[in-house]
């Protein structure tokens, strides 16, 4: 197998792409540094592609590594054949080479087993090619009181039981069948309970495997697995049974045919189709969970990279009945400046001592911004939050916040780090108020599985699902960049080439020595050897250097060609600070990028992205996001009429559909039948988590304290 061959194929890329990306992986070069410093190199590779590239690498080789194991494993058994061998190193799944080690491995004890302990396997053999005259008289060769053979019926059965277990071991009639599954199969669900629940649209259900949305397989099995769903995959046997009756009856006039159809339909219904109903399931489970982990991945992507709302002093409110509501403030800097407890909701419902409390807060720290958490009590909250902005002469606004994850936050070893003199409840309303001011630098803090963004995210395997976020905010920390002087131990341990270890070691020098001045003094620190400084050099920032690259995304590395460019373009590494370049591109068009790029000895891409950088250095790519949406008053469902046309917020997407934030109590559905006029296939190529949409509203139903929303027409 020509793994090389095989990438350029998948991903239709060129020779130099698959051989010098493979090259980077294999020399320890993380994801976000090659998207970002090697792009000549990958041919300009999106992180997004080379990390699904890294994937498909991994399983190549774990597949090549897998045929040796069993290439070897049979040849210890000197049962290794040069067929055998050939198939093995044809296979091109996992699947395929386990398939054919089947009947290699050593098993329990079966009826087969069993069977070939008692002697019986030559009889099997006989009768499985035709070798055989006279049955009974062969059979009865085999009767062994002391080995349980006791008659030619008993002996005649083992035979069939070990033809059974040779015809389900089958690896090519196995591929044949799994392939009639996965095109004609159809999983049908039927109700265990008459119960009304949530998957009651699944009592009485069927759909082809090969149109299984994802979705609704992973609906499917939780419902299985709560105990409200019985699940099968229902196949046509008559048609299976012919196809092996074809591979196994070499003469239909011979007698000795009947033991081998008996072995046949025994095999298929005992053996082969329980063990292909469970690859099936498994393999949709597999599909439902990559989807619902991509979904997940997007989603926290979009949140991580909302819009900061800067310069803002921020309240977090955060809601609960009998306990209180928590309130934290937090100035334009994210430090924790007041805290208390208030009780409007109920049982207190002490609404005038509560607003009197916020009010002298508010006055007293110049706050502009409540943001309250989505939980336990939020609409109430909002309402008594709109109402008293209604009562206070200053402009402040409130805004709902998503606080997956705030009370995860305010129990960690982190939030103990960074609050140990600060009560627990009232942790989770810091974390609501700097997730509005930075969201990307507090939601690193919180397992990215507790953040709220996805959809059966409980139920996928736990260990792909990590790997697959932790490698979401790992491009997302890159992609904006961290300052290096005030940046937490939980940020810095996301940048590239940066270990958890390493990023306690910088904050330990950070606290000894003081502010770091460039970035070559990262050299200094503990365990951040030469490789490591490669790879995360180019994502930390310093804003209050002498040399203004240090507040750019300009690889160190490049920082020469970066001031020669200036050179030829007439400028100064003092202009850059002074933001004094303003028709540079005019200057790089009488020149030529191409010229340039040969002059400076760097490649059009790398050259493209300094010149970015030296425009704007210091920018922050998620300010060109939408802003979020402040209110001063809350709606209430019975507000809300059909064919009104609000604006909302896009809180979740899934794989049916949207759920947005149109400011009642909960959010309503923009099903993906009526975000366009054309089909829409996956929600995602229409909206993301934080976009702000017009939306108009199709129905209401105020007793299930449900909206429906389109955005047809709008």
């Amino acid at each position: 197998m020509n793994i090389q061959s095989i990438i350029q194929k998948e991903f239709n890329l060129k020779d130099f792409q698959v051989i010098n990306t493979i090259k980077l992986i294999d020399e320890g070069n993380t994801i976000p540094f090659i998207a970002r410093y090697r792009k000549e190199m990958t041919g300009e590779l999106s992180d997004v592609v080379l990390r699904q590239f890294h994937d498909r690498l991994m399983y190549l080789r774990n597949l090549e590594s897998r045929k040796e194991d069993v290439i070897r494993l049979i040849n210890d058994m000197d049962k290794l054949t040069d067929e055998i061998k050939i198939s093995i190193e044809k296979c091109e799944t996992l699947q395929e080479i386990e398939d054919i080690y089947a009947p290699f491995r050593p098993k329990k004890r079966t009826r087969a087993t069993m069977a070939k302990e008692k002697g019986l396997e030559p009889l099997a053999l006989g009768i499985l090619n035709y070798t055989i005259e006279d049955i009974d008289k062969e059979a009865s060769i085999y009767i062994n009181e002391e080995k349980g053979v006791n008659s030619i019926e008993e002996a005649i059965k083992g035979a069939c039981d070990i033809i059974a277990e040779i015809i389900s071991e089958d690896a090519n009639l196995r591929k044949v069948i799994r392939n009639i599954a996965l095109n004609e199969g159809i999983i049908s669900s039927k109700g265990a309970t008459e119960e009304d629940s949530v998957y009651s649209m699944y009592y009485s259900y069927s759909e082809r495997v090969k149109t299984m949305a994802p979705h609704r397989i992973l609906a499917i099995n939780r419902g299985e697995k709560e105990g409200y769903l019985k699940v099968k995959l229902e196949l046509s046997d008559d048609k299976i049974v012919h196809r092996i009756s074809s591979s196994y009856i070499k003469n239909n006039e011979r007698d000795i045919s009947k033991y081998i159809i008996d072995s046949i339909n025994d095999s298929y219904k005992r053996l082969i189709y329980p063990s292909i109903e469970r690859e099936i399931r498994s393999h949709l489970t597999e599909i439902g969970e990559e989807r619902a982990i991509r979904v997940f991945g997007e989603n926290l992507k979009k949140l991580l990279l909302q819009s900061p709302v800067k310069g803002s002093v921020v309240m977090g409110f955060d809601p609960a009945y009998r306990t209180g509501c928590k309130i934290a403030i937090v100035n334009q800097n994210g430090k924790l400046i007041d805290t208390t407890t208030i009780y409007p909701t109920a049982p207190q419902e002490d609404i005038e001592t509560s607003k009197k409390i916020l009010k002298e807060l508010i006055n007293k720290h110049d706050v502009n911004i409540v943001a309250i958490g989505n939980g336990t009590a939020s609409r109430e909250s909002e309402m008594f939050v709109a109402e008293l902005i209604k009562e206070m002469d200053r402009d402040i606004k409130y805004i709902i916040v998503n606080e997956a994850g705030a009370s995860v936050y305010s129990a960690s070893e982190v939030a103990n780090e960074e609050h140990p003199d600060i009560n627990v409840s009232l942790r989770g309303a810091i974390s609501i108020a700097r997730r509005l001011q930075d969201p990307l630098a507090e939601l690193v803090k919180i397992d990215p599985k507790h953040i709220g963004v996805g959809q059966y995210q409980h139920d996928v395997n736990q260990k792909r699902l990590e790997e697959v976020l932790n490698g979401v905010v790992e491009d997302s920390v890159n992609t904006v960049g961290v300052d290096l002087n005030t940046a937490s131990y939980s940020l810095l341990q996301y940048v590239a080439g940066i270990s958890k270890g390493v990023a306690k070691n910088i904050i330990a020098y950070r606290e000894e020595v003081g502010e770091f001045k460039s970035r070559s003094e990262l050299k200094k620190v503990k365990r951040l050897g030469p490789a490591a400084f490669l790879q995360c050099a180019g994502f930390l920032r310093i804003p209050n250097s002498e040399n203004p690259l240090e507040n750019s995304s300009v690889h160190p590395e490049s920082y020469d060609i970066c001031k020669n460019l200036l050179e030829k373009l007439g400028y100064t590494l003092d202009d850059v600070k002074n933001k004094n370049i303003n028709n540079i591109e005019q200057r790089v068009r009488e020149i030529g990028i191409n010229s340039l790029s040969e002059e400076l000895n760097v490649g059009i891409p790398t050259l493209k992205d300094i010149i970015n950088e030296i425009k704007k250095p210091g920018r922050d790519p998620r300010e060109e996001s939408l802003k979020p949406i402040f209110r001063s008053d809350v709606l209430k469902i019975e507000d809300i009429k059909e064919e009104m046309v609000l604006k909302g917020t896009v809180r979740n997407v899934v794989d049916f559909g949207a759920f947005v934030d149109i400011g009642i109590k909960n959010d309503a559905l923009l099903h993906k039948s009526q975000m366009s006029d054309k089909f829409v296939k996956d929600p995602m190529d229409v909206v993301s988590v934080g976009d702000i949409v017009d939306v108009r509203v199709i129905s209401v139903d105020i007793q299930k304290q449900r909206v429906s929303l389109s955005m047809k027409g709008i």
